[in-house]
């Protein structure tokens, strides 16, 4: 089994069996900081890989995030603090995390230069039997490719 991450408060976890099936795909669960403000919640998080801990040990590969000239300083903050709250949760379950750069794992998926939601299409593709029809969904087909890419790469 692998595990894919995409963080962030509209990210998603995937985890496949060994033969690349998916055995769950779950959004980021998410909790309200303040009126406006959506962070990571980490118990929930902690919660949903412990539980696929009760089907077997499987490595963790998360995206590693970094920030952009174009976003924000508070944007890049919070994207980061949710990468954080991610690689924590694992260490205290002794999920062994492996960072793969966006561009690594787009590339092993031939989606470098192709718009974000290239990746719904492919995950689509490989998961017919998923519903990834909303725009949405892009972080559940991400987390799906970066787990594959761990079988790929």
């Amino acid at each position: 089994m692998k595990a894919g991450c995409d963080p962030g408060v509209t990210g998603a976890f995937a985890l496949l069996e060994d033969d690349l099936s998916v055995i769950t795909v779950v959004d980021m669960p998410t909790m309200l900081l303040g009126a406006h403000k959506q962070q990571v919640n980490a118990a929930e998080v902690s919660r949903i890989l412990k539980s696929w801990l009760s089907t077997g040990k499987f490595p963790m590969y998360l995206e590693l995030v970094h920030t952009m000239p174009q976003q924000g300083v508070v944007s890049s903050g919070n994207f980061m603090e949710s990468v954080g709250v991610v690689k924590g949760v694992c260490a205290a379950l002794e999920i062994p995390v492996i960072l793969v750069t966006p561009q690594k794992w787009k590339k092993a998926a031939g989606l470098i230069g192709k718009p974000k939601d290239a990746s719904r299409s492919l995950a689509q593709q490989f998961y017919p039997e998923l519903d990834l029809s909303l725009k949405k969904h892009v972080g559940r087909a991400d987390a799906l490719i970066i787990a594959r890419m761990g079988f790929l790469c």
